[in-house]
């Protein structure tokens, strides 16, 4: 029953994704909230985002909604990351996970900071009458459980929103992910993901409108200009992570994942994870797509590889409080720093 569950989960997510997906790299820039693709937790930065079968707790939000399932008691975290270094943007997350009766309950919170843009017109091309800031922000509602002591699943509803001082728009998506750890040992284990998919967004506002004298009228005019809508950047994710060896108090753990973007190149990523006693992990990351190794084919500013590092500190029962650090290489810009921390209670 527990391989039939599986494989009906599995089957439905396909069947879901095979109408969704072209795999088609011409699409690419056709789709918005962009901001869905970024990853600003910092444990799945180091291994490339390549941990989805792997990982637990609040990161499992963006990833694979299933791995909060694991989560047994409550659970915050927050991650701040410097983004493509140089270009001014940051993004900053807070989440919070709670175990209860029937599964699991968390929330979490993402936004992105773009700094002050000037404010430049027609007449002014060169600013001077001051300065904006977008605010792109989305929230994530989800609930995960365990259907069986190898079989864990969850859905998430996220809110998105995007605007500057007089344009705006907003919607909701929904992830949905499954997770089966095979065998009695657990060594390996097996997810799958459906993410961002909900109805297209458009923007609207004052900024959509346009004031202006039509010739031979004395009044002018105010006309709506309504904007072409535009579809999520959705994807499916396919991973699978095994550990590899554990010997006393060391453990080493290698992940891999199939992502199929809906509007860009799909793309290869794979990891390996070093635990020490549960209390210091070393990782390293490569996320491979078609193109990567030339200047003349490269279509991303991610060149493949990552690396990061996590600390643990026990408190007061079995909770804990976690330090961790991931990093991305980037051309051009100087790579991508992420700095977070989560709290066991």
């Amino acid at each position: 029953m527990k391989r039939i569950s599986l494989l009906s989960l599995t089957l439905a997510a396909l069947a879901v994704s095979s109408t969704a997906f072209a795999g088609n790299p011409d699409r690419a820039g056709s789709a918005g909230a962009g901001q869905l693709l970024m990853n600003p937790w910092s444990l799945s930065t180091g291994l490339a985002g390549s941990n989805m079968a792997t990982i637990t707790g609040v990161e499992a939000g963006f990833l694979n909604v299933a791995g909060m399932a694991f989560v047994e008691r409550t659970e915050l975290a927050f991650s701040s990351q410097q983004y493509l270094v140089g270009s001014g943007i940051t993004l900053n997350s807070l989440g919070f996970v709670q175990a209860m009766g029937s599964g699991v309950l968390g929330v979490t919170v993402t936004s992105m900071g773009f700094g002050d843009i000037p404010i430049t017109t027609e007449d002014l091309p060169e600013g001077g009458i001051g300065s904006f800031s977008p605010s792109f922000s989305n929230i994530g509602i989800s609930y995960a459980k365990a259907f069986s002591e190898s079989i864990y699943g969850g859905m998430t509803l996220r809110i998105i929103s995007e605007s500057i001082s007089n344009v705006r728009a907003g919607g909701i998506s929904i992830d949905a992910g499954i997770r089966y750890n095979a065998g009695d040992d657990g060594r390996l284990k097996f997810g799958i993901s459906l993410r961002n998919v909900g109805p297209p967004l458009r923007y609207g506002g004052d900024g959509m409108t346009l004031t202006a004298t039509p010739q031979g009228q004395a009044e002018s005019l105010t006309l709506m200009v309504r904007s072409e809508r535009f579809e999520m950047p959705s994807l499916v994710n396919i991973g699978f992570g095994y550990e590899i060896f554990r010997k006393e108090s060391l453990a080493l753990v290698g992940t891999g994942q199939f992502t199929s973007n809906s509007f860009t190149k799909d793309n290869f990523s794979g990891g390996l994870e070093l635990d020490f006693k549960d209390r210091v992990q070393l990782r390293v990351g490569y996320q491979h797509e078609e193109g990567l190794g030339s200047d003349e084919t490269r279509t991303n500013a991610f060149t493949g590889p990552s690396a990061g590092f996590s600390a643990k500190f026990p408190t007061n029962g079995d909770g804990f409080i976690g330090i961790h650090y991931g990093y991305r290489t980037t051309n051009p810009f100087d790579g991508t720093h992420s700095l977070g921390f989560n709290i066991s209670i």
